[in-house]
């Protein structure tokens, strides 16, 4: 398994162990007891709508996450994805899927001491899976290790077969097939995980006719992450182009340099339009150059910097 988690950290398609890896609310609770009833009332008036009932409840959709309580998930496995990022593989029912929508977060929790009364405190941080939603069994994440990194420390401390705790979907973006002809991501460093959850929605429907267009900023070339996965998905797909550029190139770097600039987002991204939409995601410094950070109460705030400049609006503009 460590071999297929390197594979994925260095091309794709991927295939673990035969799933592919390309990049729903419960209906528990009061659904449940009402189907329930009902099977009971078939089961002594109709063995055709007995049948019926349990085709209904075959067809309900069954995933491992819960939005309104934390789920244990083990470590099946983890891998070096860049000098100071790591891919993590974790598993569960293989019967079941996530119960992820493109584009949507999982919010994790660990353990961080005790309060004044001992009771244990956590210290919490959402993450975007980087796995196939539709895939059964598994989930991927991509993160990357900061030295004073709580959560970030905690998941590289983790051993295959330790367990962390998750809560989800939290939706952030919904994603629908050809919502708009033209997408323009601007992603830095681990901000790839949500533009690849909605790239590999795109490039795996071949009914969908987006075209994207990602500006994806880094430090240097080391630091760029899945970028053999995202060059061969942006080789097969003529839909996607891709432009790299980075604070520290080598001498043989052939992309951008520098900081994500208004002659890369004009040169590179769809111009201001109802038929377009600009996607970011990044660190605070990035965010704030490009386009303003969220608002304290997570909404989207007002548009700031380089798009605001310009001519965006804040319809054409997300910030996860």
């Amino acid at each position: 398994m460590a071999m297929f988690l390197k594979r994925l950290a260095t091309a794709a398609p991927i295939s673990f162990g035969g799933q592919t890896v390309s990049s729903s609310r419960l209906r528990f609770g009061a659904l449940a007891a009402i189907s329930g009833g009902i099977s009971s009332y078939y089961f002594f008036s109709s063995p055709d709508l007995v049948y019926l009932d349990q085709l209904n409840e075959d067809a309900t959709p069954k995933v491992a996450l819960n939005s309104e309580k934390w789920i244990e998930f083990k470590l099946q496995d983890k891998a070096q994805a860049s000098h100071n990022s790591q891919l993590f593989r974790f598993s569960f029912d293989p019967n079941v899927k996530l119960g992820l929508d493109v584009a949507s977060c999982i919010v994790t929790r660990a353990p961080n001491g005790q309060n004044a009364e001992g009771k244990t405190k956590y210290v919490i941080r959402p993450y975007t899976p980087i796995s196939d939603p539709e895939a059964k069994g598994y989930f991927d994440l991509l993160i990357k290790v900061y030295p004073e990194g709580k959560m970030s420390q905690h998941f590289a401390s983790l051993k295959p077969g330790d367990v962390v705790e998750v809560k989800g979907p939290i939706e952030k973006f919904r994603y629908r097939p050809n919502m708009k002809k033209h997408i323009g991501m601007i992603a830095g460093g681990s901000g790839i995980t949500p533009m690849l959850q909605i790239i590999d929605a795109i490039l795996k429907n071949p009914d969908d006719h987006t075209q994207v267009s990602l500006l994806y900023g880094n430090v240097s070339p080391d630091d760029i992450l899945l970028k053999k996965k995202l060059d061969a998905l942006s080789a097969s797909n003529p839909n996607l182009k891709i432009y790299y550029t980075v604070d520290n190139p080598t001498k043989d770097w052939l992309g951008g340099k520098g900081y994500i600039s208004k002659d890369m987002v004009v040169k590179g991204l769809p111009g201001p339009s109802d038929d377009t939409l600009i996607l970011v995601c990044g660190p605070p410094g990035l965010m704030n150059h490009i386009s303003g950070d969220k608002a304290k109460d997570y909404s989207q705030g007002e548009l700031t910097g380089v798009l605001k400049e310009l001519g965006y609006t804040e319809d054409g503009v997300y910030k996860f």
